[in-house]
């Protein structure tokens, strides 16, 4: 079975080494040492963990995980809804930004005209986030 060293989990999890380790202290998911003296987590321990984390929605970090760089926090000012894509138009400043995500997407984000959330542009695709 693979096992993973605290940073991949880590870096699995999108959090910081530090905070995988203190969930390791924690006796939140199981490790155990190799030979080299090095913290192992088993990988169905850390599958197992990553599901819970999901479902708590608690990663004890301050910003969700993205590799998109480019931020434009503004307003939602238009929503077109269609039966499975939606539109969604937000206002950055003095940036228009319009991006097409599903509707189930819209809907889970609980996006509407008027709710302050932060475009994410990365290469020719825009991620919405809430602010």
């Amino acid at each position: 079975m693979q096992s993973y060293t605290i940073g991949q989990a880590a870096r699995l999890l999108g959090v910081s080494p530090d905070t995988a380790r203190r969930w390791a202290d924690a006796g939140r998911v199981a490790t155990h040492r190799d030979d080299g003296g090095r913290r192992l987590i088993d990988g169905r321990d850390l599958a197992a963990f990553s599901v819970e984390l999901a479902k708590t929605g608690s990663t004890d970090e301050d910003t969700p995980y993205t590799s998109a760089r480019n931020a434009f926090p503004g307003i939602v000012t238009a929503i077109k809804l269609g039966d499975v894509a939606a539109q969604v138009e937000i206002q950055a400043g003095p940036h228009r930004l319009v991006s097409l995500l599903t509707r189930e997407a819209v809907e889970e984000l609980g996006l509407e005209v008027g709710v302050e959330a932060i475009a994410r542009v990365k290469s020719t695709n825009v991620h919405i986030d809430l602010t």
